[in-house]
């Protein structure tokens, strides 16, 4: 084994910014290029589960029951459809009842990073992708996580809700996670001949200059076609300009590993 995984968080409470896409392929990115990874599927949803292969039926174990201590989280762990080091911890509709089963739970916001402790020396990354609110799953994605990920869309609404992000971010920071802090932020659904577009860039750059990942991901047919396939991006048409993009992205986000751990703290 010799592992010992750091776990990243994809977190962004607005839905359709391209988070469940990120989580996808980054990840199987990371994995083409060598590293052993494992997804966490924390949106009840489950579309990065059904997007990388594993199926959601009804009667398997899933995250839920690895919250609920029902089942042991490696028990549940299920290898990724056409990616040979990356896996998936499924997910289920039932997981949005953690909520509620854990309202009154001592240290609720630990469960998913002590769930995560027996499997981390068996990989090089974690990728929890979160669901899109800032509730408890999420709290525990980022108490677990050693950073987070931001994926923002490219549109007029992209920094609306990203300040309330970082204040979030900051209060896990303060409360139960001392070591949190943004691994980066990736512009998606990137679209150079709209105007906007370019503002968007330009005001992200501004504010979070290097955190921001010089690769951008461009509005792409594959990239929607693939989950329905099971497959990453890379997987179904390696070829296409969505795929190449995450594979890009991929190789920035190791080659910033070193440089991304010597950072400290969280930036507003």
């Amino acid at each position: 084994m010799g592992y010992d995984a750091k776990i990243i968080a994809l977190a962004n409470q607005k839905g359709g910014v391209g988070k469940t896409t990120t989580a996808i392929n980054l990840a199987a990115s990371v994995a083409l290029l060598g590293k052993k990874v494992l997804v966490v599927d924390s949106d009840p949803q489950g579309n990065t589960s059904s997007g990388l292969g594993v199926s959601r039926a009804e009667g398997g174990t899933h995250l839920y029951h690895c919250y609920m201590g029902e089942a042991e989280t490696a028990a549940v762990v299920q290898p990724a459809a056409g990616v040979k080091k990356l896996s998936v911890l499924p997910t289920h509709i039932d997981l949005i009842g953690v909520e509620v089963e854990l309202m009154s739970a001592v240290k609720r916001e630990r469960y998913l990073g002590n769930l995560l402790a027996p499997v981390r020396g068996e990989y090089d990354y974690i990728f929890i992708d979160c669901p899109p609110s800032l509730g408890l799953l999420t709290i525990n994605a980022l108490t677990a996580a050693d950073t987070v990920l931001i994926p923002l869309q490219c549109e007029y609404f992209a920094l609306e809700g990203l300040s309330q992000l970082v204040r979030t971010i900051r209060l896990v920071k303060n409360s139960y996670n001392k070591n949190l802090a943004i691994e980066g932020l990736l512009l998606t659904m990137y679209d150079g001949r709209n105007k906007l577009t370019h503002q968007v860039v330009t005001e992200v750059k501004n504010h979070f200059q290097d955190r921001v990942y010089e690769t951008v991901i461009p509005r792409n047919v594959r990239l929607s076609e693939a989950p329905s396939h099971g497959q990453a991006a890379i997987v179904y048409d390696k070829r296409s300009t969505g795929a190449l993009s995450y594979l890009q992205l991929g190789k920035e986000f190791l080659r910033k590993q070193p440089k991304a751990a010597a950072k400290e703290g969280v930036k507003s």
